[in-house]
C-alpha cells in the first residue's frame, strides 16, 4: 500500500522513529488500516483542504509495543488506528484555528487541545471512531504535578 489517503501516504502514517530506534514492528491490521482511512476521509483530508496546504502529522498509527515504549495511555485510540496527532509546523493555520475548525464543522470522537498556551495547542490530538459511535468530546491537556490532566473544555 502507498496511500492512505490523498495526502498521507502510508509510510507518513505508520513511521516512528522510536519505533525504528527500538526495533519495533509497527504494521497496522487491516482492522486498524480501515480505521486509518476512515479518520484520514472524515477528518484529515477536509481539514487539509481548508488549510490549503501541508500539516504536519506527529503520530498517527502506534502498535501497542510502540504505544508502551513511548509511555502513551494504555487506552490510546492510535493503537486501533483512529487518533492522529497534527501540528502546525508549516504555517498555513495555527494549531488553535485547526482545532476550532474540526469543533465547528466536523464529525470526530474526540479532541484534545495538546499543551502549549490558552492561544495555542503545541498540537492537536483528534479520533474517528464512525459517524454514530462519534462524542465530539473537546479536552485540555495540562501538566500539573509532573502527571497529565485532561479536562473537558
Amino acid at each position: 500500500m502507498e496511500k492512505i489517503s490523498k495526502h498521507i501516504s502510508y509510510k507518513e502514517g505508520t513511521r516512528s522513529v522510536t519505533a525504528i530506534r527500538k526495533g519495533i514492528e509497527n504494521t497496522p491490521t487491516d482492522y486498524q488500516l480501515t480505521n486509518m482511512e476512515a479518520i484520514a476521509h472524515n477528518i484529515f483530508e477536509p481539514l487539509r483542504e481548508w488549510v490549503g496546504g501541508p500539516i504536519k502529522i506527529n503520530s498517527f498509527f502506534r502498535s501497542p509495543e510502540l504505544n508502551t515504549a513511548i509511555g502513551g495511555s494504555g487506552k490510546s485510540q492510535h493503537c486501533q488506528g483512529r487518533a492522529i496527532d497534527i501540528d502546525d509546523t508549516y504555517g498555513h493555520k495555527t494549531n488553535a484555528e485547526m482545532y476550532e475548525y474540526i469543533k465547528a464543522n466536523l464529525n470526530f470522537d474526540q479532541m484534545i487541545w495538546e499543551f502549549g498556551t490558552d492561544d495555542n495547542p503545541d498540537w492537536v490530538h483528534i479520533s474517528y471512531v464512525s459517524e454514530d459511535e462519534n462524542r465530539n468530546r473537546c479536552l485540555k491537556a495540562e501538566r500539573k504535578d509532573g502527571k497529565t490532566l485532561y479536562n473537558i473544555i
